[in-house]
């Protein structure tokens, strides 16, 4: 039995033993340990401070693209509308065109050839009353003088 508690003291021993190591290990460990929590640290603080000024050029960034969009869809717009205006312009072109080809034409050639048959017959009117004026008047001075001849 003597043998066994030598045995287990030596295996309390080397555990003991170990166990300084370890925790000399851990000692020194202890202030790589502090410094890489500071690092991280420092490294949390500069990369808030990095997310602050990234943040402010994301939104920089976003408010140009608004502009640029809207910029675009404004002139698309004005584009849109003007195409649009040009081709209410060329259908009512197209439909006044029609509509006096096809109703207004026919009504007008009917008008002018009815207006120079008026001028026509009015022409004609004229010279009627002229010859109707000269013959009263070559009348009437026959009758006067045979009138004035007879007495």
């Amino acid at each position: 039995m003597n043998d066994l508690t030598t045995a287990r003291e030596a295996l309390v021993a080397e555990a003991l033993g170990e166990i300084a190591q370890v925790a000399e290990r851990l000692e020194t460990v202890v202030p790589a340990v502090d410094a890489s929590r500071e690092a991280l640290m420092q490294a949390s603080a500069t990369l808030s401070d990095q997310l602050t000024s990234f943040e402010a050029r994301m939104t920089a960034i976003t408010e140009n693209a608004k502009g640029v969009a809207i910029r675009h869809i404004a002139q698309r717009t004005d584009e849109l509308a003007r195409s649009a205006g040009e081709a209410q312009v060329r259908a009512m072109q197209s439909a006044a065109t029609t509509l006096f080809r096809d109703e207004l034409q026919p009504f007008l050639q009917r008008l002018a050839g009815s207006c120079q048959e008026q001028r026509r017959l009015a022409r004609f009117d004229s010279w009627l009353t002229h010859a109707a004026a000269a013959l009263l008047a070559s009348a009437l001075s026959w009758a006067i003088a045979a009138w004035m001849w007879a007495r």
